[in-house]
């Protein structure tokens, strides 16, 4: 039976009470869907405001805090780069450089980030049904999900992007103008990757649904000669030595093919950096240019929608799934040998689930090998021991970066795990295993899952920054700790605090447990990498300024820095130690007592 709410049975009738056709017309159309959009955001927000006052406060006080250092950070990079360069046409160059490689960095996220929302939201949510029976237009279905698209993925590139360009701003001493165009340039720049997101996702599932083996051999081409292409430019690219002139110009050539004419953020770019040197003139052309162009995108995605999503959703929706005997269990029975049998067909469930679902796997390679082409692109470089303490900072940082990566990752896909098990647990209840297991399981799976990519990233890194062994030994061990903690933190208040009555991961990872379980995997990363980082940065630092230090004698402050590396590491050791029982012990205490 079929249950409508007041809203939605009010939608409705506004919709269908036409007189003279099946459909209203498209203004009246537009209207009653942004109708009802704003009473669903007025929903929201009172209930953000009634319920989860906390939740919202901690939110924001966050993102707050996250802009603020964020502003402060580029302010100080952008006065560092003006007082540092004194001759204009570098500095020129310089800028543009920074500025272009952020927003191409920014337009690809935008454009994997949309095309993965629009496929969630377009083919897998429950509203959808509702929404294509009723007498609307495919073409209006589709742009109330692509405009929440565009403000779901969105978001991020404001609260980055806006600190940079009124840092810029402010620094640059730009005109009025300048700040007035910044909300028309973010707002047609994020329209242009959405709309080439939304296309792909349409073509993908309408003329590639059921082609996966196709799909993937392209996909191994390309991968194959990413790869080649990668290992070709290690090998005969120059090799310059660190913070020379040299080495500067091989940074800016390197960056150089952000300036291609034909790319939006180029366009972004341009036009702000006019509107900053009070040339008015250029910038509204730029600023008209990509208007066009988003107004272009959007109406070939609305087109494309209505002339092949209601096919394809018909086609994925009446698509035969055949079953294949797997050997995953055979593999997941010969690696986890040592765990219960019971265990890894629990982890081969999960496993399944995981790949079943292409949202989770996507946003996992899609960043992850985002970080990876970040790090090829870093390349070898030669450096003496003035440098090494610089490098030191940068290596940590990467590791740093890979962390809070892991911890949007389990708070986003582990920390749900619990909760999802509410509406299939009268089967998990009926196996002849402990619910402790169950957990473990869990335990297991995030954190296997997360050793191996971040480890090999990690590896990545110290290797194209020439790292000696000791610290690469010890960045492995803090990746270790890292991975194991946040899978125990995620696991942990996951059973502590689930949601049961919610069905969506998005929404439970949005919830205040899975805001709890973000701030405390950051505190818990930073903690973590402050107590390996300071030490050894403090040591290198020292063998620098110390000639003695440097050749291997031995001192009062050797041995003095030598305890608190040794102290840094087993103190990092027993944090990740508390960090994963403490919270287990937690989530094993309230799942047993936990009624479903």
């Amino acid at each position: 039976m079929l249950v409508l709410s007041r809203k939605r049975l009010g939608f409705v009738w506004g919709v269908m009470n036409t007189a003279s056709s099946d459909f209203l017309s498209v203004e009246d159309e537009a209207h009653a869907f942004w109708r009802m959009r704003r009473r669903v955001a007025v929903t929201l927000l009172r209930q953000a405001f009634s319920q989860s006052r906390f939740r919202l406060s901690l939110i924001v006080g966050l993102s707050l805090l996250l802009w603020i250092a964020l502003f402060w950070m580029f302010a100080d990079g952008f006065r560092f780069i003006k007082s540092g360069i004194s001759h204009p046409e570098t500095h020129d160059q310089t800028i543009r450089a920074v500025f272009g490689m952020f927003f191409a960095a920014l337009m690809i996220m935008l454009a994997f980030s949309s095309g993965i929302i629009l496929y969630g939201s377009l083919f897998r949510s429950p509203e959808i049904p509702f929404l294509l029976t009723i007498p609307a237009r495919t073409e209006r279905v589709f742009l109330h999900k692509f405009q929440e698209a565009i403000l779901l993925s969105s978001w991020g590139f404001v609260l980055l992007g806006s600190p940079m360009l009124l840092a810029y701003g402010i620094e640059a001493g730009a005109p009025w103008y300048y700040y007035a165009m910044l909300l028309p340039f973010i707002v047609s720049f994020v329209y242009i990757p959405a709309g080439a997101g939304a296309i792909l996702c349409l073509a993908i599932m309408r003329w590639l649904l059921g082609r996966q083996m196709h799909v993937l051999v392209a996909a191994g081409i390309v991968l194959v000669i990413a790869v080649a292409w990668g290992a070709w430019s290690l090998a005969t690219g120059p090799e310059s030595n660190l913070l020379t002139p040299a080495w500067f110009q091989e940074i800016l050539s390197r960056l150089r093919f952000t300036e291609r004419r034909l790319l939006p953020s180029w366009w972004l770019s341009t036009g702000l950096l006019e509107a900053s040197r009070h040339v008015w003139s250029e910038s509204v052309l730029f600023l008209a240019l990509m208007i066009a162009n988003a107004l272009f995108c959007r109406q070939v995605a609305v087109w494309m929608a209505g002339s092949i999503y209601r096919n394809a959703y018909s086609a994925l929706q009446g698509k035969h799934v055949r079953r294949r005997r797997s050997k995953t269990v055979q593999i997941h029975h010969e690696v986890f040998w040592f765990v219960p049998v019971q265990m890894r067909l629990l982890l081969v469930k999960d496993l399944r689930l995981f790949c079943r679902d292409p949202v989770q796997w996507s946003q996992f390679l899609i960043f992850f090998g985002l970080l990876a082409l970040y790090f090829l692109n870093i390349r070898r470089f030669s450096y003496d021991i003035h440098y090494v303490g610089w490098v030191n900072m940068v290596s940590f940082l990467n590791l740093s970066v890979v962390g809070l990566l892991m911890s949007t990752f389990t708070t986003r896909f582990i920390f749900p795990m619990i909760s999802l098990e509410g509406s299939r647990f009268w089967f998990l209840g009926l196996l002849p295993v402990r619910r402790e297991m169950i957990l473990w399981s869990k335990f297991l799976f995030a954190s296997c899952g997360s050793i191996i990519p971040c480890c090999g990233l990690v590896l990545l890194s110290d290797v194209m920054l020439r790292i000696s062994p000791m610290v690469m030994a010890g960045h492995q061990l803090t990746c270790l700790i890292l991975c194991v903690g946040l899978s125990g933190i995620a696991v942990g208040l996951g059973a502590l605090m689930p949601n049961l009555r919610e069905q969506s991961p998005s929404r439970i990872a949005a919830g205040f447990g899975g805001t709890l379980n973000l701030v405390v995997s950051t505190l818990y990363i930073l903690v973590v990498v402050l107590l390996t980082a300071l030490p050894c940065h403090f040591y290198l630092m020292a063998r620098q300024v110390h000639p003695a230090m440097a050749a291997g004698g031995p001192s009062v402050l050797h041995w003095w820095l030598v305890f608190w590396l040794i102290a840094g590491i087993a103190g990092s050791i027993l944090l990740g130690i508390f960090a994963t029982v403490i919270p287990m012990r937690a989530g094993f205490r309230a799942f047993r007592q936990l009624e479903f």
